[in-house]
Parts: C-alpha cells; sequence; structure tokens
C-alpha cells in the first residue's frame, strides 16, 4: 500500500508547467537520450563521434536519439567541417532530470 502524501506538499501545477514537463519527459524517454543531456549539461557541446564514444554506442543510434531531441527543440546543433556539434537549447531539461535523480525510490 502507498503511503498517503502529507499536506504540506504542493502538488498544483499549471497546465503549462503539466505540459512542459509532459513534453521533456516525453522527448527524453530512453536511457541514451537521459545520457546524452547529462553529457551536454556538463559539456558547452559535443560532436556527434565524442558523444557516441562516451557512451559506447554506435554513431548511428547517437545521431538517431540527437536528431530526434533536435527536432523536439530539446538541442542545438552546428556544423565545423564534418563534424555536428551539439548542445542544450532547452534548459530546463536539466532540471526535470535533476528531480527524477534526487527521487527517494529510485
Amino acid at each position: 500500500m502507498t503511503p498517503p502524501i502529507p499536506a504540506s506538499i504542493d502538488l498544483n501545477l499549471s497546465i503549462e508547467k503539466m505540459e512542459k514537463v509532459a513534453f521533456i519527459l516525453k522527448t527524453t524517454a530512453h536511457p541514451t537520450r537521459i545520457a546524452i543531456v547529462q553529457l551536454l549539461a556538463a559539456q558547452k557541446s559535443m560532436s556527434v563521434n565524442d558523444i557516441s564514444e562516451k557512451l559506447g554506442v554506435e554513431q548511428s543510434l547517437a545521431s538517431h536519439h540527437l536528431s530526434g531531441m533536435k527536432l523536439k527543440g530539446i538541442l542545438s546543433s552546428h556544423r565545423d567541417g564534418k563534424n555536428v556539434f551539439y548542445s542544450l537549447k532547452m534548459r530546463e531539461v536539466i532540471d526535470v532530470i535533476q528531480c527524477l535523480a534526487a527521487c527517494t525510490f529510485l
């Protein structure tokens, strides 16, 4: 049985905040995507090659996740020669992941 929520906890979220959190959770709902966000939170920007190497995943898989998050507006990118560098565009993603990391049940 789940313990009751203490009355002192405020769970009243605005519709806008609920929609933004839901969007962030849906867009980052994969271990590789969360790992990418963690890497980019610590670095200003990283190339696809560096990200795939740090995560130990194929470059094509990293590119797939990166392009999806870029299309959704979570990341931005710029090209330097043959390399594409990604950075966090929506910094609120870090806040959501930090909140999840602080959960006591995880």
